[in-house]
């Protein structure tokens, strides 16, 4: 029999539905826009390390987050707590607003679409199955080859339960899945040691982890990228052209583009992109896109936390600037429809713009032939951490793996590249869009603001004319 969702957040001796609603109006009644967020989550996570597990975590948490907005103004009061009496004690916080002078806004659409099972990932595969997945994984990666000096996998899984009250009465409910499997091998080779990685998850059960086939190439991604690394030289300095991967990579575009089209720095006139919608900001034939609402992506949402149902959002479009990313608030105050990009950590956090997944179309070119086209610069295949400054636009990445290029060849492997530029810049020199668009495995997290949520990045290879490249060697 199974367990309706509902009965995490509702039950006879706490909150009930139509006690929320009741509660929901009167709170937020002398506001423009806000709701009720209820939710209830699972967590737990695996870490196994020099052979034995070292970490096994379980947590459940549930509470609420009550949020009125008037005009510019938002109040926000959160608890750990489902009950009457604690939000009526959140309710207090509403009183602080100035009347709303406007009339309410609207909710948002209707929406039966889910995009991800319901099903709670965790128990359906027992820990001691998960301890096994973990240790097997460990013996074949260290069985591969004699170079292997250290193995680490990690698992988590969560489930979460939302539901959404507004003081018109609307009421929306999520139910949301998320999986991860990661495994970091470590290879040494006469008294020096590299890494590699690699990484997958989704809005799935932890079945679609326990495939051999994945399992398999898991391994062999994460142990060819540390034997690559193992050759590499020191990477060189300078500005070149550089030659970006498929997939991954699209991190770059996340951080270095992404942040600066959403709403709010662009309504408060902080965005490199601000005020520049119908203007020409990439090179022919760029096309960039949020879409959460691409099935059992981890990026992806049936509903975003104010209830908007995802969709498909074209921000750049052959090259220029067609609109920005929007949660409910900004949407209403630059006069747009919200775009399914409202979002929060958890109950404890208040919305704002974020991304889902956001990619770069693929285009025509062949990647050979991209490659063929360079004299001299970095193929990066791999991205680790990067950080970017909204304003200007500026940022800068590390690779994981990457290779020189001369001459339209591959050339050795190299360490210690940074990728320096700007956003704004960047678009515009893009020399060519290959044919194999991809989209990451889904492992991504988002920072802003101090909320993390998952999200998901994609492109196919791309060239691109000058980036400048921090590098190791003299």
């Amino acid at each position: 029999m199974t367990t309706d969702p509902r009965s995490y957040l509702y039950r006879p001796d706490g909150l009930d539905p139509d006690s929320a609603k009741r509660l929901t109006a009167e709170a937020l009644q002398r506001c423009d826009d806000g709701e009720l967020f209820l939710q209830y989550s699972a967590t737990e996570s695996f870490g196994f390390d020099d052979g034995r597990l070292k970490t096994a975590d379980y947590s459940t948490e549930s509470g609420f987050g009550l949020r009125g907005v008037s005009g510019e103004t938002t109040a926000f009061a959160h608890a750990n707590e489902l009950s009457e009496a604690a939000i009526r004690r959140a309710a207090e916080t509403m009183t602080l607003l100035d009347p709303a002078k406007g009339a309410p806004a609207p909710p948002p659409r209707g929406n039966n679409r889910h995009l991800y099972t319901a099903d709670n990932p965790l128990g359906l595969v027992s820990f001691a199955d998960k301890v096994a997945l973990c240790e097997s994984i460990d013996a074949m990666a260290r069985a591969r080859d004699p170079r292997v000096a250290q193995v680490s996998v990690s698992l988590s899984g969560s489930w979460s339960v939302v539901d959404i009250v507004r003081p018109d009465g609307f009421t929306a409910m999520d139910v949301r899945p998320l999986v991860r499997l990661n495994v970091s091998i470590v290879t040494e080779l006469n008294g020096r040691r590299e890494t590699g990685s690699f990484g997958v998850g989704g809005r799935y059960l932890y079945d679609r982890l326990l495939d051999p086939a994945l399992i398999d190439r898991a391994i062999d991604e994460a142990l060819k990228q540390a034997l690559v690394n193992l050759d590499s030289v020191p990477a060189p300095a300078g500005e070149m052209q550089v030659l970006l991967g498929p997939g991954w990579p699209g991190v770059l575009l996340h951080e270095a583009i992404g942040h600066g089209l959403e709403g709010d720095f662009n309504r408060k006139g902080t965005s490199a992109f601000s005020g520049r919608i119908g203007e020409r900001v990439g090179a022919p034939g760029v096309t960039v896109i949020d879409d959460g609402s691409i099935g059992e992506r981890r990026g992806s949402l049936s509903i975003d936390d104010e209830g908007t149902p995802t969709q498909e959002n074209i921000l750049i479009e052959d090259g220029i600037l067609k609109g920005y990313i929007h949660d409910r608030l900004n949407a209403r105050l630059m006069g747009v429809e919200p775009t399914g990009n409202g979002r929060r950590q958890s109950y404890a956090h208040a919305p704002m713009p974020r991304m889902t997944n956001t990619f770069m179309k693929g285009g025509n070119d062949d990647p050979a032939e991209l490659l063929s086209r360079m004299k001299s610069g970095i193929f990066a295949k791999s991205f680790g951490g990067g950080q970017v400054d909204i304003v200007s636009g500026k940022f800068v990445f590390s690779c994981t793996e990457a290779y020189r290029v001369e001459n339209g060849r591959l050339g050795a492997p190299i360490k210690g590249a940074t990728l320096i530029g700007d956003g704004p810049t960047v678009l515009t020199k893009v020399l060519g869009i290959g044919n194999d668009f991809a989209l990451d495995e889904g492992v991504g997290m988002c920072g802003k603001a101090g909320q993390s949520v998952p999200a998901g990045v994609g492109q196919p290879t791309l060239l691109i004319e000058g980036l400048t490249v921090g590098g190791t060697a003299a």
